[in-house]
Formats: structure tokens, C-alpha cells, sequence
């Protein structure tokens, strides 16, 4: 399995504003949970009057051909959930992924590791897995170590490039290392 997290890996949303990384696209886009979430926002600052403005998602249409070939079932695991479905999927031509549903509230994972890395491996369940994420860090590496039976790559994309060639090779390498 192949864990994709979007914001970061597929939108490479800390790039400076005034340089979309080559390749990409500027979408505007209006998920429903994050419009609701915004508008509790602005309510709660005085500004219930003001209009939510959708976000500015920077995709690049050739990830999902380049994820596709890839020797992984690919999964979300993002906190757009089902929604990359509805907004994320299309632009790149993927098909309906399944999705790691996360917990609300979200529990307290053990110092220094992402909130994530927890329930990623409680729902791999000892499968083998690769996850893509920008806020990856050694303590999740660590973690993953201790808690998980099976193979993993945790692979950090840096937030300003999003997924580059280097990604897909090391993603390719690992996966070919587990097919033998």
C-alpha cells in the first residue's frame, strides 16, 4: 500500500506564492468540511458576514499517471478523507481511493510523534506499507519501528516541491525490494 497524504506531497502548498513549482496547476477548490470549519472560524473572530473564500490547491495532473504506475494499491491518508476523492482524484486521474478514517477528537500520540503515525499503523494492521507525508520525522520512523510488524518506508516530502522524480524512484526501489 502506498499512503498519500495530500497537502504537502501532492500540493506543495509551502512553496512561495509567487512560484508555483514547474508542472503544477492552481485549483480552487471548496470542500465542504473545510467551508464548514471556516465559516466556525470566522464566527468565532466577529466576521460571521464575510464570505469563505475556497483554497488554493497547486496539483500537478501528471502525479496520478506517475502514482498509478507505481506498484502499490494506493490509499488516502489525509485529512481531506473522502473529499481528496470528490476534489483531489479527478484533477489527477486517480480512481476512488479508500481512505484511513481518522479519530475525532484525535488522540494524543507520544511525544515528538505525528498525530498521524498512530492510527497509520493500526489501521496497516502489520501490512506492508509506504507513506508519503510532509510532517514525517525520525520519532515517527522510531515508532513505526517499535510498533509495527510488517515493512514500512515512511518517505518525508519537502512541502515546497511536493512529489519529485527523486520521490518516485525511492517509492519504486522500495517497492521492488519487496517483491522479492
Amino acid at each position: 500500500m502506498l499512503l498519500l497524504d495530500v497537502d504537502g506531497p501532492l500540493n506543495p502548498y509551502a512553496a512561495q506564492r509567487e512560484r508555483r513549482p514547474a508542472g503544477y496547476r492552481t485549483y480552487r477548490m471548496l470542500p465542504p468540511r473545510w467551508a464548514a470549519a471556516e465559516r466556525r472560524r470566522l464566527a468565532e473572530w466577529g466576521l460571521a458576514d464575510r464570505p469563505v473564500k475556497p483554497l488554493r490547491v497547486w496539483l500537478d495532473p501528471g502525479h496520478g499517471p506517475a502514482l498509478a504506475a507505481l506498484p502499490f494499491d494506493l490509499v488516502w491518508a489525509t485529512t481531506w478523507e473522502e473529499e481528496a476523492n470528490t476534489f483531489i482524484a479527478p484533477v489527477l486521474g486517480l480512481p476512488e481511493l479508500p481512505c484511513v478514517r481518522w479519530s475525532s477528537p484525535r488522540p494524543e500520540a507520544p511525544e515528538g510523534v505525528f498525530w498521524k503515525t498512530p492510527q497509520i499503523v493500526a489501521w496497516a494492521g502489520g501490512r506492508a506499507f509506504a507513506w508519503v507525508d510532509d510532517e514525517i520525522t525520525g520519532a515517527d520512523r522510531a515508532w513505526v519501528r517499535e510498533h509495527h510488524r510488517g515493512p514500512a518506508l515512511l518517505h518525508r516530502v519537502d512541502p515546497r516541491r511536493g512529489l519529485v522524480d527523486a520521490d518516485f524512484a525511492t517509492l519504486a526501489a522500495w517497492a521492488a525490494r519487496q517483491a522479492r
